[in-house]
């Protein structure tokens, strides 16, 4: 009985074994599945990003180029003088457009791709109100501050916010650059773009509203007659109500204004002269803005630009990269 017995239990005890052998087979499977699983994700994820990535500086290198090309337009028409209209080369917006087209390429020859979109065009920084012109010296200019009164009550915007940036302005351009003790508050930051005036306390919806409107330049300018709006146009000229300045927008259509003498005889009798200092019918600052819709990047670049004459130079230059999708949201 004895040698029956123990030769019953070493068949369990082998087959629990064998059992457990399976079981671990099993589990090692599972597990070198996983980890090769997770290996590949991994590298398909590095690839995508590295693709991604070059895709950007790709995007990146040809925008370069797109400003060089206006700032070349923007000097060409310089050459010429005279004034600044929305009938020149300079405004015409380039809608989505192959790059193909511009490279002379037949489809299929080019590394990039044939689904590469590029657009843009360029403004004038000049057709809206600088809100530079608010603080001259550290101290406000009254006359400025009644333009952007006028521009806030068409806008119905509240009193109230025009005075905290009129004061977060001053303050800022006051201790710019000044050393100040420990214990003092902090200084906002001069703002370069119009969206960064929240720096400046403004609520988002004011931004909102004032963006086609109000530029930030970082000296004096004038206001530019041939490509402001009438509501701009309207706050900037004392006494011009609304529809005078729809009246001087349809004559400027029909005929650039060449100075300011022949602005002036479009006004309607009562109206104050027009100040050179305040209006004008040229520009030297501009706005360029390109977007490149590359596969699934799509990179938009804007650029201020300042034409002295000849010259076009780069004031400041900023960069936003967005995808449709990104291969950590893909790989889920």
């Amino acid at each position: 009985m004895r040698p029956a017995l123990a030769t019953r239990r070493q068949r369990r005890f082998g087959a629990g074994q064998r059992g457990a052998a399976v079981l671990l087979a099993m589990l090692t499977v599972v597990l070198v599945a996983t980890l090769a699983a997770t290996a590949l994700w991994q590298q398909w994820r590095s690839v995508e990003i590295e693709a991604r990535e070059r895709e950007r500086l790709q995007a990146g290198w040809i925008l370069v180029g797109a400003l060089d090309w206006a700032r070349l337009i923007l000097r060409e028409d310089g050459r010429s003088g005279g004034p600044d209209h929305l009938a020149e080369p300079w405004s015409i917006e380039l809608h989505d457009t192959r790059l193909t087209t511009f490279l002379a390429l037949e489809p299929g020859n080019t590394e990039l791709g044939d689904d590469v979109f590029l657009s843009g065009h360029i403004t004038d920084a000049q057709a809206r109100l600088n809100v530079g012109n608010l603080v001259v010296g550290n101290r406000v200019s009254e006359r400025d501050l009644q333009c952007f009164e006028r521009l806030f009550d068409s806008l119905g915007i509240e009193r109230s916010e025009l005075d905290t940036l009129v004061a977060n302005l001053q303050r800022t351009i006051g201790l710019a650059g000044a050393a100040l003790p420990s214990d003092a508050p902090p200084v906002p930051i001069l703002p370069q773009r119009v969206g960064q005036l929240r720096w400046l306390g403004l609520s988002a919806d004011t931004v909102q509203r004032l963006a086609p409107h109000v530029s930030i330049l970082p000296t004096r300018t004038q206001l530019n007659l041939n490509t402001a709006d009438a509501l701009v146009i309207a706050a900037r000229i004392e006494g011009l109500d609304p529809s005078d300045a729809r009246n001087l927008v349809a004559a400027r259509a029909r005929a650039p204004f060449r100075n300011l003498a022949e602005a002036s005889r479009q006004l309607p009798q009562g109206v104050v002269a027009l100040n050179p200092s305040e209006v004008g019918v040229s520009s030297r600052f501009f706005e360029v803005r390109g977007r490149l819709r590359l596969q699934e990047v799509d990179v938009t670049e804007i650029a201020l630009v300042q034409r002295n004459g000849m010259s076009v130079t780069t004031v400041w230059r900023d960069r936003e990269v967005s995808a449709s999708r990104t291969p950590a949201d893909a790989g889920r």
